[in-house]
């Protein structure tokens, strides 16, 4: 499988607005937060900016060594996954809806593309390991339709590793993208959209893979790390794409 990539993204994108916006884009660029989703009733999900544009730590390593074949990393955002498989000669491409996570993905030496999920992307069916680490679960804010587009994209029995909250939660969330503690601080953009978002744990990933075609093949939790809260955990599942029965006739 090459990783070289069509010359352009399709038209119609449905979701660039919302993980385009200036205050996402301006923390990749930067490198910094504080970045958080917030909720319509002033409830904040950080995001680890910082994290995400340093290199692979030790739970993110967990995961890629269980990768297996050419692997697509689905919101890859700067793209220490992708830069790290490069790096160790894997073949692995990102997808994100952030031109500016693709633009600090290829910086770093990975190959990505400003596609969604949801768009056509390329070998299609040929992915050896797609991840959704990172709270990427939540992208559409629909659990299912994203583990049941995922098992397109992944051979037919394919490794699908998903990043999962702590906590045992199962909840549909409208979020906007925001830069600061409190709403819409004078950065001199205007509010982002709303979109729709996930928060998904362990028990209901497994609830959801059932449905959807996926078994699951191992769990793990990476916790203390020197660069995050003591304490704090990072809680990963592997599954496998289920074979298709085939019919007799």
């Amino acid at each position: 499988m090459s990783t070289a990539l069509p010359p352009t993204a399709p038209p119609g994108r449905h979701d660039t607005v919302t993980w385009g916006a200036d205050p996402y884009a301006d923390a990749l660029r930067s490198g910094r937060g504080p970045l958080f989703l917030r909720r319509s009733d002033g409830w904040l999900l950080p995001l680890e900016v910082e994290r995400w544009c340093a290199g692979a730590d030790t739970a993110d390593l967990s995961a890629l060594r269980r990768c297996e074949g050419a692997v697509l990393d689905i919101g890859c955002g700067p793209g220490r996954l992708v830069a790290a498989l490069a790096a160790q000669g894997r073949q692995a491409l990102g997808i994100d809806v952030s031109a500016a996570a693709v633009a600090r993905t290829t910086a770093t030496g990975g190959s990505a593309l400003h596609r969604s999920v949801f768009d056509s992307l390329p070998y299609e069916g040929s992915w050896g390991t797609a991840l959704l680490l990172d709270g990427n679960i939540g992208i559409g804010g629909d659990p299912c339709a994203l583990l049941t587009r995922t098992a397109e994209l992944v051979t037919r029995q394919g490794l699908l590793i998903v990043e999962t909250t702590p906590a045992d939660v199962d909840e549909r969330v409208q979020v906007r993208v925001e830069r600061g503690y409190h709403p819409h601080p004078g950065a001199g953009h205007p509010p982002a959209d709303p979109f729709p978002w996930a928060r998904v744990g362990t028990p209901a990933l497994l609830r959801h893979a059932a449905t959807t075609g996926w078994t699951p093949v191992g769990q793990w939790t990476v916790t203390d790390q020197a660069d995050r809260i003591p304490g704090a955990e990072r809680c990963f599942v592997a599954l496998r794409r289920r074979p298709v029965a085939r019919s007799r006739g």
